[in-house]
């Protein structure tokens, strides 16, 4: 999987080993996990799991998050993809998730919307899928204005973890009269 889409300003591609860096500082930070259970991580191996983690998701269902980076100069800058998931969220199970985490410097450019936009085309023209989904901590209005400007609508909130989230859905055809 060498997939590479490209946007105005970003290249999503598949995570690789050397992006082993960019996840470190990413996941490291307590501010990025703000709203992912305040459980950064601490070392390089951790950075290595993810990464791992996400190229096993690759192999096994054959789409995982993809690595972002600044097209001017390839810089890693997040991630940002769908996932299938398989366990029971929100009352869904084996259900395609869009998700996107990025470096705090990248945060508020527009970078976000850009990159799920991305995602969301490749879920719909590429994968053919009929719904997207994904979910957001209540109180992340950064990530839910992102979600809600690309089209997905809020269904309601659930209980995820013990914490209250927001149920976003989207389908092929509500996409496509968007266009």
């Amino acid at each position: 999987m060498d997939l590479i889409i490209e946007t105005e300003r970003l290249l999503l591609r598949e995570m690789l080993p050397s992006d082993k860096e960019g996840i470190f500082h990413l996941d490291s930070d307590m501010d990025v996990h703000g709203y992912l259970g305040k459980n950064p991580i601490k070392t390089m191996e951790e950075a290595q799991n993810i990464i791992d983690f996400v190229r096993l998701q690759y192999q096994e269902n054959g789409i995982g998050r993809w690595a972002v980076l600044l097209k001017e100069n390839h810089e890693f800058i997040g991630w940002a993809g769908l996932k299938l998931v398989k366990e029971n969220i929100n009352g869904h199970q084996n259900f395609y998730d869009l998700g996107y985490r990025f470096i705090k410097n990248f945060w508020q450019k527009g970078y976000g919307y850009e990159a799920a936009k991305a995602c969301l085309d490749y879920a719909f023209n590429v994968m053919h899928l009929e719904t997207v989904y994904a979910h957001a901590m209540i109180g992340n209005e950064g990530s839910k204005r992102i979600l809600e400007k690309i089209g997905m609508k809020n269904t309601g909130t659930f209980f995820h973890e013990n914490d209250e989230c927001v149920w976003f859905e989207l389908n092929k055809n509500d996409y496509l009269q968007q266009l």
